[in-house]
């Protein structure tokens, strides 16, 4: 069992994000739970690296001490598997906000799909979605994007090292991508349904690495609360 004192010297961990928490509110409830444990009134903590509410899966959540380690840890390389859903976009570039355009998927096959995965591999430029917390002019690009503005958001260097079509069940493509910190895994889908004459979206999202950091060893908070 982990003491206060173990807490306050730093501690990673381990995360398994459920659907539709935000990364703050996995965050706030680990947080409450061990000053209530403790009687802790403050105490450090916060997390390496956002994953969207419609996302699952890994968020490592230091503690104490250990929060100067978070920039390292944002800038380890991540692994995530999940869907696009060929043939329609939405603004957000997932499932956050409805479909907005409809597109032809008949004339996509199997090969184009993994040829064209395989352009995607090595140092690309990508622009993030407008629906993303990056911030331009001291406001959140999502904000602009809900008040129905328009912004110019600038494209940034990002790599990508694996991308694996796992399988293909059309309209559904399930895959696994090895990607650089920064990288918008909605934007890829975004782009993945450009290059194929068509549209795309991200439909489902599980983070399973972060470096060395596997999901397999990661708890929900709610198993977290109970094993404090």
């Amino acid at each position: 069992m982990k003491t206060k004192d173990d807490f306050l010297n730093g501690q990673i961990l381990l995360i398994d994000k459920p659907l539709e928490w935000s990364s703050f509110q996995a965050v706030n409830a680990l947080k409450w739970a061990i000053r209530k444990k403790f009687h802790l009134k403050k105490f450090k903590i916060g997390h390496a690296g956002t994953l969207d509410p419609l996302a699952t899966g890994l968020l490592i959540i230091c503690t104490g001490k250990f929060t100067k380690k978070i920039p390292e840890l944002q800038g380890q390389v991540k692994e995530y598997t999940g869907t696009f859903t060929l043939g329609a976009t939405t603004p957000s570039y997932d499932l956050e906000t409805g479909v907005d355009k409809t597109f032809s998927t008949e004339h996509i096959t199997n090969e184009q799909i993994k040829n064209v995965a395989k352009q995607f591999l090595g140092e690309i430029e990508q622009v993030p979605p407008v629906f993303s917390a990056l911030k331009k002019d001291g406001k959140r690009l999502y904000e602009f994007a809900r008040e129905g503005k328009k912004v110019e958001v600038k494209s940034r260097k990002i790599e990508i090292l694996e991308f694996e079509i796992v399988q293909i069940e059309m309209p559904k493509i399930h895959f696994r991508v090895v990607c650089s910190k920064g990288t918008y895994i909605r934007s890829l889908a975004h782009d993945f349904g450009k290059s194929l004459q068509s549209g795309a979206h991200l439909s489902s999202l599980r983070r399973t690495k972060i470096g060395d950091f596997n999901v397999n060893n990661a708890v929900t908070p709610m198993v977290f609360k109970e094993n404090l």
